[in-house]
């Protein structure tokens, strides 16, 4: 799969111009929004501290009734508690399974699912909730709160070292509880009276003294992570303690991982007192200071790695954002190691979201306003090109590109690529609104679907055929 993805890089590397970061008003007028999902379809979910979840459309409008409303089961008070993750079941378009984290009115962690409405597909069901699992916060910060499926099926939840500060109880090297880890869990299947199920390659599966569920640990407030849609690997973001921020990165295969904290605070010593040995530990791929990189900072926010295909200088691209800089910045990948690139934004990002597409979005709890990440070195042409919609993907014998929002009706040429670059099909269209393309005699696997206009324009999609 790593060879995989750095031909794909490669490929998109060629089409590469230099990209101006920038952000463009999506929607508005939430409380606190801490988090964004989508189900798989057009619209974004976002998550309100105070226990509720509304859904955005794909033209930035507000659904008026909110998804959810559990606002009596979440507490209210301190700025690191209250409803903080959602994740959606792989099969939600079928099943209507959801998962939720939140702190429950006692001040510990939740983990549930709820269902989708069997009425109304944009209501959920309030009385449905199946908890799965519970664990007590010792303080009222450092609860991590995010939630994610891998490409494994597996759910994946963040856990932060149980708060105060410097970890005072060394909750993230002690493997017999859950704060300060990334734990892993089975939800399709229950075993040992519980709603869940560990998977066999956990590390510590079957352990009679460690936690079943740890999948990584020594965590100090992994408030966001994510999954990169391409490759499966998982991008951890853990908010530092004195003075450093740090970005994390493992493929799903490395399991048991020990990130460090408290003994090291990104690549620096903190706490060394009984740690196990320097070169046993997994450090940050990158990692920012408060104060000797420029702007004050405080707090990451971790974000995705760009996969979408409106902007193709974004590709491969992490994004992440600084709470008190307001600096939104990313790591482009340099050999065998990672550049770092931050630009000035006023607001207090506390979360980024992925639509189905692979377009970015960043929340500004302050302001309660959705973002969405564009390249402003684009014409308002590409733009316009970049509408091009295409369906089904995953395909197995057609796939329709659908022109109907481009302007002018441009001749346009139709290709697919190979993983190595090497076109092996192209096609010109030229007035039909939906153009079809037979895809039935190819392979399964990874191909890239590209659009060409006789002006310039480029679209590059990722597609799989089944």
């Amino acid at each position: 799969m790593r060879i995989l993805a750095s031909t794909i890089c490669l490929l998109f590397g060629m089409l590469l111009t230099a990209q101006e970061l920038d952000i463009q008003l999506f929607a508005e007028n939430f409380d606190r929004p801490v988090n964004i999902k989508n189900a798989g379809d057009d619209k974004l979910y976002v998550v309100e501290q105070d226990g509720y979840i509304r859904i955005v459309n794909a033209d930035g409008t507000i659904e008026s009734t909110a998804f959810l409303n559990i606002d009596s089961q979440v507490i209210n008070s301190g700025n690191e508690r209250g409803l903080l993750g959602l994740a959606f079941h792989p099969n939600y378009a079928t099943n209507g399974y959801f998962y939720l984290n939140y702190i429950n009115n006692s001040g510990n962690t939740v983990i549930s699912r709820f269902n989708r409405s069997g009425t109304n597909p944009l209501l959920a069901d309030p009385s449905s909730e199946l908890i799965l699992l519970t664990y007590s916060q010792p303080f009222s910060n450092h609860n991590g709160g995010d939630m994610a499926f891998g490409q494994d099926g597996y759910l994946y939840i963040s856990s932060g070292d149980g708060g105060s500060g410097g970890d005072p109880q060394n909750n993230s090297q002690n493997l017999t509880n859950l704060l300060g880890k990334i734990l892993r869990i089975d939800v399709d299947n229950t075993e040992n009276g519980s709603n869940y199920a560990i998977p066999d390659d956990n590390p510590y599966h079957e352990s009679p003294t460690n936690r079943e569920e740890i999948w990584a640990y020594g965590l100090r407030n992994p408030w966001k992570f994510s999954f990169d849609q391409l490759n499966g690997d998982i991008w951890i973001a853990d908010v530092g303690q004195n003075e450093y921020e740090e970005i994390n990165k493992a493929a799903l295969s490395e399991s048991g991982l020990n990130y460090g904290w408290r003994c090291y605070e990104g690549n620096s010593t903190y706490n060394t007192s009984g740690c196990p040995a320097p070169t046993s530990l997994t450090y940050p791929v990158s990692e920012y200071s408060h104060t000797n990189n420029g702007l004050f900072k405080c707090s990451i926010t971790g974000g995705y790695r760009y996969r979408g295909s409106t902007y193709t200088n974004f590709s491969g691209l992490y994004f992440f954002a600084d709470y008190c800089s307001g600096e939104i910045g990313y790591l482009e990948e340099n050999g065998t190691n990672w550049d770092m690139t931050l630009v000035d934004f006023p607001g207090n990002w506390v979360a980024f979201g992925e639509d189905v597409n692979g377009e970015l979005y960043i929340s500004d709890i302050s302001s309660g306003n959705i973002y969405k990440l564009i390249d402003s070195s684009l014409s308002i042409t590409d733009s316009n090109f970049s509408e091009i919609s295409i369906y089904p993907n995953p395909a197995d014998s057609l796939v329709n590109l659908d022109f109907s929002n481009i302007t002018g009706n441009p001749e346009i040429t139709v290709e697919i690529l190979d993983i190595q670059g090497k076109i092996i099909l192209s096609e010109l269209r030229t007035i039909e609104t939906v153009y079809k393309l037979d895809v039935s005699k190819f392979n399964a696997g990874l191909y890239i679907l590209k659009c060409k206009s006789v002006s310039g324009e480029i679209l590059l999609q990722k597609l799989i055929i089944d």
